[in-house]
This record gives C-alpha cells, sequence and structure tokens, in this order.
C-alpha cells in the first residue's frame, strides 16, 4: 500500500475519532486499531500525536479557508462576509471538537495577533482582511485598519458561538443561527458608510 494512501486513511480515521470524541480519543494505538495497523506503523507517517493533531487542526484550517473563499464570487464585500462568518458558525457545528481544539485551547503552534495575522499567516482572516479591504476601495465601508476590523468581526462571531457551545442561550440551533447572522451582521453594517 503506497505511503500516501496510508497516511490519508491515518488521517481520516483520527479524524473520525476526534469529531465523534474529541482530541482526548485520538491517540496512536486507537487510530491504528481503526486501520487494523499496529501503533508503530502510525509513527512512521507522524512522529507522535502532537504531530497527528496539529496536522488535523491544519488540515481543518484548509478546509474553512477553502469555503471561505467559495464566498468570492459574491461581489458585495458586506455579503461575503457575512457568509463567510456564517461559514464559521456552520464549521462550529458539525465539528465542534475540532472547533474547540481549534480555537479554544491554548496551543503552541496558534497564530498570534496581530503580527501573524499581518504577516498573512492566517488561511481564513486573509479572506476576512481582503473582503474589508476590497469593501473599503468600493466606499462600502469606512477605512479602517483592515486586521483590527477583520479582528473584530471575528471575536464577536466566535465570542457568540463559544457562548452558544457553553449552553448560554436558550435557542435551538436554528434560532441562534438566526440571532448569530442579525448579530454579525449589525456589525457589519456598524462599519458601513
Amino acid at each position: 500500500m503506497p505511503t500516501a494512501k496510508t497516511a490519508d486513511r491515518i488521517l481520516a480515521a483520527a479524524h473520525a475519532l476526534f469529531d465523534a470524541h474529541g482530541a482526548e480519543a485520538v491517540t496512536m494505538r486507537r487510530v491504528a486499531g481503526e486501520l487494523g495497523l499496529s501503533a508503530m506503523a502510525i509513527y512512521r507517517h507522524f512522529p507522535n500525536r502532537e504531530a497527528l493533531l496539529e496536522r488535523l487542526s491544519n488540515d481543518s484550517f484548509e478546509e474553512a479557508a477553502r469555503t471561505w473563499a467559495s464566498h468570492a464570487r459574491q461581489r458585495d464585500p458586506r455579503r461575503r462576509l457575512l457568509a463567510m462568518l456564517a461559514s464559521y458558525l456552520d464549521y462550529a457545528v458539525a465539528h465542534p471538537h475540532l472547533f474547540d481544539h481549534a480555537f479554544g485551547l491554548p496551543r503552541d503552534d496558534a497564530r498570534r495577533f496581530p503580527e501573524d495575522f499581518r504577516a498573512r499567516r492566517s488561511p481564513t482572516l486573509n479572506l476576512i482582511a481582503d473582503a474589508i479591504v476590497e469593501g473599503m476601495a468600493q466606499g462600502t465601508l469606512r477605512k479602517l485598519d483592515e486586521w483590527d476590523l477583520a479582528m473584530d468581526l471575528w471575536a464577536h462571531a466566535h465570542g457568540l458561538i463559544a457562548l452558544y457551545r457553553a449552553g448560554r442561550f436558550s435557542y435551538d440551533e436554528k434560532r441562534f443561527r438566526a440571532f448569530y447572522l442579525a448579530s454579525v451582521g449589525r456589525l457589519i453594517d456598524a462599519f458601513a458608510i
């Protein structure tokens, strides 16, 4: 069996365990057991559990970035921003354990604001900042620092999702989604001209 295919199978099994049970369920032994491999076979592809978890996180960021980039066809930057932030909620609901691991826990490899973001090291927030720059160029958004505004939008969206995930809303998912989109829309409109 080719190495790349085995690595892909390992990632798929680890992803399924992560989605179902969280990071603590992703052990080399358990992933190997899911695939009928020895635990040592996993180490040929990933040097340790941390490397496997980091790869899962990075892959999830890339997946989110591809989804957000698909909204680039939306010519109105304000609508594009809302669509991207709606995708952020979709991701949090579909992959709650990955979401929590990526954004809710301290990680040594996490990007830091402002330097990593201003250096365009975020595959997702780059797209938010680009839409903001385009909105400012079109005259539909006030001229502000695009990275500060991008962080404002992300922090607002993330805060609402974190509160929802922590049970601080009595809304069901449909009602929360409506509230979330309206709230994020109000913030975007606050920066409109």
